[in-house]
């Protein structure tokens, strides 16, 4: 008789087998591509960092020490990696500042991470875990924060300046700083003193001159030349000015079709019609009083025909065309007045006035000035000058970079020390909390401590000078309490940083550690990529 053998009831444990070595290798992989990106900015960070020449496939060179810029013209492929370059951006759009930090901060962490995780630590707790020190750092930068006003002039144009010391134009920061201050706070709006919209300053870059001719102009500058045919006005004092979007030209049929004329006294009655229906534009244009014309760039038609300037010349009317769509609202609020968009509807309330309108040369070029503007809306003008392409683009990014740290302390009127003198601080104060913490958190933040002083690291490592020693020299000063000692590269060693004027905005660096960790802590929780074809 066989024998029946009764199935044999495994363990539940035994039963299912789970692969994490495929997890695990994502993740290694994610972590690693981010750091590769974090690494390639890190040499350019600091006053004394490398700048990149970038060759982008049309053939166009771009020179700059911008992390945001850089990242944004790296083509990267891996999904992780690609994160850190929307890091670059979102730091680009909350403070303006700091976009190599953010990038470098993050870097360190997830090599912190790829430690723990080796360690056997699970990723959620990791990620919990750094979210808390997040909080704690935010906290602690705060508590350092000297609180600034923007009636203190100084204090603005010295973060300022501690901006642009680590870009290419360097040398001009005594010229671009008050330059970003004063446009900043000619913006701001006594209805909502926290907000400043930098669209209200028009930068305009013209080629020709060195940086140290750039100017702040109040006023309007149009990077194009008055329209000269038929001898037209290039200057024109007390200046009534019109913004019009429509054409003062002969009308055409709305669907693309051609009129055969074959009689000479028809070719001439529409010859006629033309010029009555242009000289009936133009007077009604001259009854207002207008005597400067600002004309939008036309896609269907011709804005202006060489007849209706003849005849805007004679009237002696300056026209200023090919203006730009969506410099419209720029423009109507710097003038106080109303767009036309129908010859209709031209009248003298919807004028703009001003002192002076004319035109200047600039350079190999031709400029159009328009100043001393009644009743001007809050908006102001930069007119940057360079020597090249190169250093007009670069100039236009440190300027851009300058101006948002002014709009981060009108948004957040603190200040803190720069140097690396915040993250030495916060390492100090974090390694000592994670001490009173129990667990495996206490392990976490003690490893968030130590990924923040990649920022000294880096900053001493970048100036020449021997990075350990001037990291241990940094710790101890910040244990004896000097809170506000950091790298003075100029000099190669530890000073008190803000009496040397190297200040930023809190903005800048809590910013910066939310941003970092946040992006950090998403990259730790992927554990598998899936693509989609």
């Amino acid at each position: 008789m066989a024998a029946i053998t009764a199935p044999q009831h495994r363990s539940s444990k035994t039963e299912s087998y789970v692969d994490n070595k495929r997890k695990d290798d994502i993740r290694h992989a994610n972590i690693v591509a981010a750091r590769s990106v974090a690494n390639a900015v890190r040499t350019s960070l600091g006053p004394k960092g490398m700048d990149k020449m970038i060759s982008t496939s049309s053939d166009e060179v771009i020179i700059t020490n911008d992390g945001a810029t850089i990242l944004n013209k790296m083509q990267v492929l891996q999904p992780a990696a690609k994160m850190l370059v929307e890091l670059s951006k979102s730091q680009d759009s909350a403070a303006g500042d700091g976009t190599t930090t953010v990038v470098v901060i993050a870097g360190a962490l997830l090599e912190q991470c790829l430690l723990l995780l080796s360690h056997g630590i699970h990723p959620t707790v990791v990620s919990d875990a750094l979210h808390k020190a997040a909080v704690k750092a935010v906290d602690v930068l705060t508590a350092m924060a000297v609180p600034v006003e923007l009636s203190d002039r100084d204090s603005l144009v010295k973060s300022a300046s501690t901006s642009l010391n680590s870009k290419v134009v360097s040398q001009y920061s005594t010229l671009l700083a008050p330059l970003a201050v004063d446009a900043v706070l000619s913006v701001v709006d006594a209805a909502k003193p926290d907000m400043v919209d930098l669209r209200d300053v028009k930068i305009v870059k013209k080629l020709g001159g060195t940086v140290d001719d750039t100017e702040l102009v109040k006023g309007l500058v149009f990077d194009k030349k008055v329209s000269h045919a038929a001898g037209g006005p290039t200057r024109m004092e007390n200046a009534k000015i019109a913004v019009i979007q429509f054409q003062i030209s002969p009308p055409k049929t709305d669907i693309e079709q051609s009129i055969v004329v074959s009689d000479y006294s028809q070719m001439d009655r529409i010859l006629k019609e033309e010029r009555s229906y242009i000289l009936g534009m133009i007077k009604k244009i001259k009854a207002t009083g207008c005597n400067v014309l600002l004309i939008q760039k036309s896609i269907l038609r011709d804005a202006v025909t060489d007849l209706s300037l003849h005849y805007l010349a004679k009237a002696k009317i300056l026209v200023i065309k090919d203006v730009e769509r969506d410099e419209i609202e720029f423009i109507t609020k710097t003038l106080n007045c109303l767009p036309i968009a129908n010859i209709e509807h031209f009248r003298t309330e919807k004028l703009g006035y001003a002192d002076l309108v004319e035109e200047v040369s600039l350079g190999d070029g031709k400029i159009v000035k328009i100043t001393g503007i009644k009743e001007m809306g809050k908006t102001t003008t930069v007119l940057v000058r360079g020597s090249n392409q190169l250093v007009l683009d670069e100039a236009e990014r440190s300027l851009h970079d300058a101006l948002c740290v002014v709009r981060c302390l009108v948004a957040k009127r603190f200040l803190i020390a720069g140097g690396g003198a915040p993250e030495i601080e916060l390492s100090r104060q974090l390694g000592a909390w994670a001490k009173v913490l129990h667990g495996m958190e206490g392990y976490c933040v003690r490893a968030f401590a130590e990924a923040l002083e990649v920022i000294p690291y880096t900053l001493a490592e970048n100036a020449g000078l021997n990075p350990i020693a001037i990291v241990t020299e940094l710790r101890n000063r910040h244990a004896q309490g000097e809170i506000n000692a950091g790298i003075n590269v100029r000099k190669g060693q530890i000073t008190n940083i803000l009496e040397e004027n190297v200040v930023q905005p809190l903005l800048v660096s809590t910013s910066a550690i939310m941003l970092a960790t946040e992006c950090v802590r998403m990259i730790l929780k992927i554990d598998d990529i899936v693509t989609v074809r």
